[in-house]
């Protein structure tokens, strides 16, 4: 039988908390708030198949991970749901924000409004360039770039339900409707 962690209860978390929470425990913290996120098999299947498309034509010098705990400061320690990073930090973790050119933040039913504003506030403030919002939940998935304005706040640069392509970090294809029709056959019970 698996018991639960009893985690402390605070109000404000700081990344100097964090070392008190057991080391499996999958964990964001996002302006001083903990976060235990608990993805489904749909969600975790879209993160892949994002992380395989950003594969395809990443430089050398990165890499791409999922679920990827990320230094930023002492009230927010986000996990992407799929990240960028410099190869250089492939056996660590946190790694440093700074060294992430995009972030990927996958909407699922209870991260709208914090994935949408508030760790977009964050990635901004930490100057990731390049910050992309998949939302699955309606009929047709769409995807948002948003691209780090020169007042330090995100704009949209694209936003489409069809092919995206784009050469921010670098050159990435994403076939949306490929995915919702994968998405769709997923969740029909004969597979069909």
């Amino acid at each position: 039988m698996t018991v639960a962690p009893i985690l402390p209860e605070r109000s404000e978390w700081t990344v100097d908390d964090l070392g008190d929470l057991p080391k499996d425990l999958p964990y964001e913290l996002i302006n001083g708030r903990l976060i235990v996120p608990s993805p489904t098999a749909l969600h975790q299947d879209l993160c892949v198949c994002l992380l395989l498309a950003l594969g395809v034509d990443c430089p050398p010098d990165l890499m791409v991970s999922i679920d990827l705990s990320m230094q930023v400061d002492r009230r927010n320690e986000p996990r992407p749901d799929v990240v960028a990073i410099r190869r250089e930090h492939a056996d660590r973790s946190p790694v440093p924000i700074a060294d992430a050119p995009l972030v990927v933040e996958v909407i699922s039913p209870s991260s709208v409004f914090r994935d949408m504003y508030d760790k977009a506030r964050v990635y901004a403030r930490a100057g990731v360039r390049t910050y992309w919002v998949v939302e699955p939940l309606h009929e047709r998935m769409t995807l948002t770039e948003f691209v780090l304005g020169p007042r330090g706040e995100y704009e949209a640069a694209t936003h489409t339900e069809d092919l995206f392509v784009t050469e921010r970090p670098w050159k990435v294809s994403v076939d949306l409707p490929a995915l919702t029709a994968r998405r769709a056959g997923l969740l029909t019970r004969d597979g069909q």
